[in-house]
């Protein structure tokens, strides 16, 4: 047996101890007020002494009563049979209340001065107490079906629990697992097509691209990652496209100092930045500007891309990574987040994205 398991049952039976010892005090309390209204004499020792002769020998046998509760269980197809078994079981139960107390009784007028014969003791508890020994029974029959209802309920609870928890993962992970071969496709094909044009700029795209790799197996399995970590990663990305479209391309990055340690969703603005430059700055022969922004508002991360190209297309669908990024958004914060695109008046689209703002350990 481990120590962990001794200690359990130790603690266990303490309080099964001072909870009949409670009980006892409790009763010893009423039999010693009623004793001195009806003109006794009677000690506060004596009162305790005899409550707890009554209430300890329960605690004896509450040992048994519970070992039938937990065998012999009121529920399922033998529910019926279990009832007349502990029926069987309550009067049995009385009876060896009546003896084991009788006995008791004898040896505490032994101690008293005034010795008592054992049915002396016994004839007494027959009459007063035999079908208040079977309501203890079933009320002891009672707590011990009602505290196994409740743990059976905690365990489903955290079961249940442990499984919406993986399927969250499990989710969470095949998002992401369909973003990173979107953005490998789209990078090699803008490689290939750098391939016949300009080979060193292709060959600096392919170096960035590892690096890139490399950096997302390596946080792969996090879910949430600082801001400053989803930048450098970003910025790995940005150097690529800043190969592929040159001085057509501007990027301005305003982080607000406090945000650099707030938890975002891994590669949560790549897609976003993506779409950008896919919509806002490919189509135009002039090329574009890219402004990625952080701020905090509040309870609030505020995280904000815009371009400067020809905004969003009326009944516009999204693309597997913005789908994805609203997918994943939905899984980790619930209705705690928030994705809105918004045509800018001067031209452009902005995307801004809130979640809760929350520091990384």
């Amino acid at each position: 047996m481990s120590r962990d398991i001794a200690r359990k049952r130790l603690l266990i039976c303490f309080l099964g101890f001072g909870f009949w010892t409670l009980i006892g005090i409790s009763f010893a309390s009423q039999f010693y007020v009623s004793s001195l209204k009806a003109g006794r004499s009677i000690s506060w020792l004596q009162a305790v002494a005899w409550s707890l002769g009554d209430w300890y020998v329960w605690a004896l046998l509450s040992i048994p009563i519970v070992w039938m509760a937990h065998r012999f269980r009121i529920e399922g197809n033998r529910w019926k049979q279990n009832v007349a078994i502990h029926i069987a079981g309550s009067a049995v139960a009385s009876l060896m209340y009546m003896v084991l107390r009788a006995l008791i009784g004898q040896w505490q007028t032994q101690l008293g001065g005034t010795p008592a014969n054992f049915v002396d003791a016994f004839k007494p508890l027959l009459v007063k107490t035999f079908h208040f020994n079977v309501l203890i029974y079933w009320v002891i029959i009672s707590v011990t079906h009602a505290i196994s209802y409740y743990r059976q309920f905690r365990e489903r609870e955290v079961q249940t629990a442990e499984l919406e928890k993986n399927l969250t993962q499990a989710k969470l992970q095949t998002l992401q697992m369909q973003l990173n071969p979107h953005f490998l496709f789209n990078t090699l094909h803008a490689i290939s097509a750098l391939m016949h044009k300009d080979v060193d700029a292709a060959d600096r795209m392919m170096t960035r691209l590892s690096e890139l790799l490399r950096t997302t197996l390596e946080s792969n399995q996090a879910h949430e990652i600082p801001l400053r970590q989803e930048l450098s990663f970003l910025e790995r990305y940005l150097e690529i496209e800043q190969t592929r479209f040159g001085s057509r391309l501007k990027v301005q990055i305003d982080i607000a100092p406090e945000t650099y340690d707030a938890l975002v969703p891994n590669l949560l603005l790549q897609p976003i930045v993506e779409n950008a430059i896919q919509h806002g700055i490919e189509p135009h022969a002039k090329g574009g500007k890219v402004g990625i922004s952080a701020r905090r508002e509040n309870d609030e991360l505020v995280l904000q891309v815009r371009d400067n190209g020809a905004g969003l297309a009326p009944n516009s669908e999204d693309g597997v990574g913005l789908s994805n990024t609203r997918s994943r958004l939905a899984q980790l914060y619930g209705k705690k987040h928030r994705l809105e695109f918004r045509n800018i008046d001067s031209g452009g689209l902005a995307v801004t994205a809130s979640i809760p703002f929350r520091l990384g350990t």
